[in-house]
């Protein structure tokens, strides 16, 4: 076997073995977040739910000072869209299909004559859409990783400002959902205007299948006895319709922290994924230059031995002779 061929091969191993080291280190680190993010949804789950009911019981007291909180106009002219995606690749296609449907939202939007404003998360949004020429309102990085309340505050400000003051009539979020280790699905929902109180309970409604949010609801009196719409257990102070303007940039920064931390461990569970195969894969091709390297030898082995029998062949029937 020619040296050059052998080191070259050689070469190429060690190349593969360090990669392999890499993407192992990656997929270990990947794993202990996963555990981590899920604990963290967990434990923010009651303070959705909380913030979810209040919200509820606000609107039921005065579905009229609601009405602008919780109803879609029959126009849109402008909708806030938010697009939560990583910070860093190596994640599979985790940053590419919240783009991809994100895309295609804008999309469908200026099809339907509705001006979107864009508020990406992420650094891998924010360089894909200034790549595409789309005008972005806001871009917010380093929040991918292990996001705050402070952080989702900082983006609720944003989209909600807008909405109150009337410039945008809708705000939609894009983000992926995570629904188990095994499953996380790319999905857009509704954050302004707040979910429509009477389908709150309702199976499908937004996250109450999936969060269990609406099976631990405090029921809510119709005031059925007096003629009068009431809270039932809740008394309200000041007004509902000045509470209602305090409760819903509460409401939004729950929902957006809520999404960051599945995003955030959607991404953690894409990496650990996409490493585990580069990892494999790694193996995969070490043992194929390794075959090939050995078989390379051997044939060189074979050729000189054979070069050896044949010159010392040569060399007895030259002394016969």
């Amino acid at each position: 076997m020619a040296g050059g061929r052998e080191r070259e091969l050689r070469g190429r191993i060690r190349s593969v073995q360090a990669t392999k080291k890499i993407t192992r280190a990656f997929e270990l680190i990947a794993a202990s977040q996963i555990v981590r993010a899920q604990q963290r949804i967990a434990a923010n789950r009651p303070f959705r739910e909380g913030m979810a009911r209040i919200v509820v019981e606000a609107a039921l007291a005065d579905p009229q000072a609601a009405q602008k909180l919780l109803t879609l106009p029959e126009e849109l002219r402008s909708v806030g869209v938010v697009a939560v995606v990583g910070d860093r690749g190596l994640s599979g296609a985790y940053n590419s299909s919240a783009l991809r449907a994100t895309e295609r939202l804008l999309v469908d939007l200026g099809r339907r004559q509705i001006e979107p404003r864009l508020y990406t998360v992420g650094k891998k949004a924010q360089s894909y859409f200034r790549f595409r020429r789309q005008p972005v309102e806001r871009a917010f990085v380093g929040m991918s990783d292990r996001p705050t309340f402070g952080q989702a505050r900082e983006v609720a400000n944003a989209v909600s400002a807008p909405f109150m003051a009337g410039e945008t009539e809708q705000v939609l979020l894009v983000s992926t959902r995570y629904l188990s280790a095994g499953r996380q699905v790319v999905e857009t929902r509704q954050l302004l205007p707040l979910e429509d109180p009477n389908r709150a309970g309702e199976p499908g409604a937004d996250g109450a299948e999936a969060d269990g949010a609406g099976s631990d609801r405090t029921p809510v009196a119709t005031g059925a006895d007096d003629g009068r719409a009431s809270g039932g257990y809740t008394e309200f102070e000041p007004d509902v319709e000045s509470l209602l303007g305090e409760l819903t940039p509460r409401a939004v920064e729950s929902e957006i922290f809520a999404a960051l931390l599945e995003a955030s461990a959607s991404e953690h569970t894409a990496r650990q994924r996409a490493m585990a195969a580069a990892t494999e894969n790694a193996d995969e091709l070490i043992r194929t230059y390794s075959r090939i390297m050995n078989r390379e030898r051997q044939d060189s082995i074979t050729t000189e031995i054979m070069e050896i029998v044949g010159g010392a062949e040569a060399l007895r029937a030259s002394k016969g002779a």
